[in-house]
């Protein structure tokens, strides 16, 4: 494929997706960007169904005396809760492992996100200038709407340069 600027005529993805007309290559280029907007909201979605699943689990167990250490041995027996497990070697280092069901909606939340990062970047492998533009107009706006958030000033988790994207983590 080479680098193009071809509005009519061109063809994405498959046949069926064959521009014809002026409007139809801005109805697809407006379509890119709500996709590429799309995946950013899918993003935050998974990130606030994390933050909900915490602060759940902090609700219903904060109440609990003490985390117990993790064992290393495997006759430990299964977890006082069911579908909860809280490892710690102290306190301050909690960790929370969601249930079967929670994990599950975590699982299509990223194989929502990946689907349709996978789509973006089929779209970018044919090389077409205006289609390009939108991507990175769509991340842009996409960003600017669903990742507006309270940034911490500490140095615990959660710091911007400590996030990975979704190609490299």
């Amino acid at each position: 494929m080479l680098w193009n600027w071809y509005t009519i005529d061109a063809c994405f993805l498959s046949s069926s997706w064959h521009i014809t007309s002026r409007g139809m290559f801005a109805g697809s280029m407006i379509g890119v960007i709500l996709l590429v907007m799309a995946l950013e909201f899918f993003r935050r979605l998974g990130k606030e169904y994390d933050r909900f699943l915490v602060r759940q689990y902090q609700r219903t167990y904060s109440s609990r005396p003490a985390l117990e250490p993790e064992s290393t041995t495997a006759s430990s027996g299964p977890p006082k809760s069911p579908g909860v497990t809280v490892r710690a070697s102290n306190p301050a280092q909690a960790s929370f492992r969601p249930n079967l069901v929670q994990q599950m909606v975590r699982a299509l939340l990223h194989m929502v996100q990946f689907a349709i990062a996978y789509i973006v970047m089929l779209l970018a492998m044919y090389y077409n200038g205006y289609l390009i533009i939108c991507i990175f107009i769509g991340a842009f706006l996409g960003n600017f709407a669903f990742n507006w958030e309270s940034i911490p000033l500490g140095g615990g988790e959660g710091r911007p340069a400590e996030d990975a994207t979704v190609c490299c983590g």
